[in-house]
């Protein structure tokens, strides 16, 4: 049995775990007191929504959505979602299309005009779901500054 929720602050550890299969090359989490309040702000904050997919308990997929206020559109709200996951032992099975399924209705139920996202992934087969769940990968252009570690 599956349930799409918003995550509670007592699972930030089954996210973290996750995320580990979303940025394979990221060091394993171990300064727990710096996630634990980067956390805390998430979960304070009513507009950001950590959202997950539970299969028998189990955290299995996740997507954070923003919702940013706005003065153009009539002022009206729009959303951006991120760090979309799916354990590699699930996917291709719905539950990430359900996860992203819950997060647009959620933002509708917001009054955004839109939602939007990016993906760092350049395989047809990634922009195929996002197409799928409902997104147009055609419609905007995006450009991204990242700033750069040494």
């Amino acid at each position: 049995m599956t349930e799409t929720r918003e995550l509670r602050s007592d699972e930030l550890l089954a996210l973290l775990e996750l995320y580990q299969h979303l940025h394979t090359e990221d060091p394993v989490p171990e300064d727990r007191d710096r996630y634990r309040s980067t956390w805390d702000r998430i979960c304070q904050n009513s507009d950001i929504l950590c959202l997950g997919t539970f299969l028998e308990k189990a955290l299995i997929a996740s997507c954070i959505l923003n919702i940013l206020p706005n003065l153009t559109r009539g002022c009206r709200s729009y959303g951006l979602i991120e760090n979309v996951v799916t354990h590699p032992a699930h996917r291709r099975q719905g539950y990430g299309s359900d996860l992203l399924q819950f997060a647009l209705e959620h933002a509708w139920a917001q009054d955004c005009y839109k939602v939007m996202l990016l993906t760092g992934r350049k395989d047809e087969g990634t922009y195929q779901f996002y197409e799928k769940a409902g997104f147009d990968r055609h419609a905007k252009q995006a450009f991204l500054a990242q700033k750069t570690y040494t």
